[in-house]
């Protein structure tokens, strides 16, 4: 017969054994490695490592997005495979082209840069040439502009052609060397180079328009553009640079003898380059009168140029008594 007491005990001992079997089957903490943490789901990524879609082969495996994993992407990448974004780069693109066209037509009808470019097209040959010939013209013979179809060559295949380069880079180094006169003398400062500049574009700016009212005035036909009166005039550049470097070695008396010189040989030049242009055009006058007003218009043209140069360098040069005392 079974007791209270043993009924106790017994289930004493059931309980204190259940307590142990429940203690031996608690798992451990989980062990992490180096560059591990807990993680809050469970990996089920091995689960069917075997497992492929059909119709896919085998690959590295892919997110959300078909993208790639261990592929960076950027962070425009999901605007360019747009294709509205590809649609509004393409049409802003039209748009850019469109106005650079627009652009250039409005510059056409002021400056034709296809024109503009004939005046560059020049070698080192052409300019060392056409130096001789406006420093020593006297032995040239052949001044007439050679044509290819109704079109003159260029510069550097014609002696005889007008260009800009000469003038042009005859400009800055006349302003160049009229700071340093200006120097030596102990009167530069920036303002003067500005001054030299706006003073030489301004006289050049009004001997071109008094030319053209000219022609238009006198009705003379011609050839001559814009731009070739622009070379023809611009050439004087040369001949103050020659004279006022004279005249830091010979003073005065060099830079006079030299501006002679120049002056001479310069209107020699523009006699026999302009003739071809201005009176070839003028003879169909039946009463040649046309042929007098372009002869004329020429003769007044080279008698202006020696005085727009000595007025435009006069001021560069110092006298004898003058740059002795400079010089101490």
């Amino acid at each position: 017969m079974i007791t209270s007491n043993n009924f106790t005990s017994a289930i004493k001992i059931r309980l204190q054994g259940g307590r142990r079997s429940r203690q031996q089957k608690q798992p451990l903490p989980p062990q992490y490695g180096y560059g591990q943490g807990p993680q809050f789901f469970d990996d089920t990524t091995n689960i069917y490592p075997n497992l492929q879609f059909q119709g896919q082969p085998p690959g590295p495996a892919t997110g959300w997005n078909n993208q790639t994993f261990g592929q960076p992407s950027f962070p425009g990448q999901q605007i360019l495979g747009d294709p509205m974004a590809a649609m509004a780069m393409q049409y802003g693109q039209t748009l850019a082209g469109q106005g650079k066209v627009i652009v250039n037509e409005k510059l056409e009808k002021f400056v034709s840069v296809s024109k503009l470019k004939y005046y560059f097209a020049v070698d080192t040959a052409y300019v060392a040439k056409k130096l001789g010939l406006i420093f020593f013209p006297f032995t040239h013979s052949d001044w007439s502009v050679h044509y290819n179809q109704e079109e003159p060559v260029a510069p550097r295949y014609d002696i005889n052609a007008p260009d800009l380069y000469i003038p042009s880079m005859a400009f800055v180094t006349y302003i160049l060397t009229a700071g340093y006169l200006l120097g030596t003398q102990n009167k530069f400062s920036p303002e003067q180079l500005g001054i030299h500049a706006s003073s030489a574009l301004a006289w050049l700016t009004i001997e071109l328009a008094i030319i053209l009212l000219a022609l238009y005035v006198l009705n003379i036909g011609n050839s001559l553009k814009v731009l070739d009166l622009t070379a023809f005039c611009s050439y004087k550049y040369v001949c103050m640079i020659a004279a006022v470097l004279a005249s830091l070695i010979f003073s005065s008396l060099g830079y006079f003898a030299v501006l002679c010189y120049c002056s001479l040989s310069l209107d020699f030049f523009l006699l026999r380059t302009l003739r071809v242009s201005l009176l070839s055009q003028s003879t169909s006058d039946h009463y040649g009168g046309g042929s007098r007003r372009s002869l004329y218009l020429l003769l007044v043209l080279c008698v202006v140029q020696p005085f727009i140069m000595y007025w435009l360098t006069r001021h560069l040069v110092l006298d004898v008594g003058v740059q002795s005392n400079v010089m101490e």
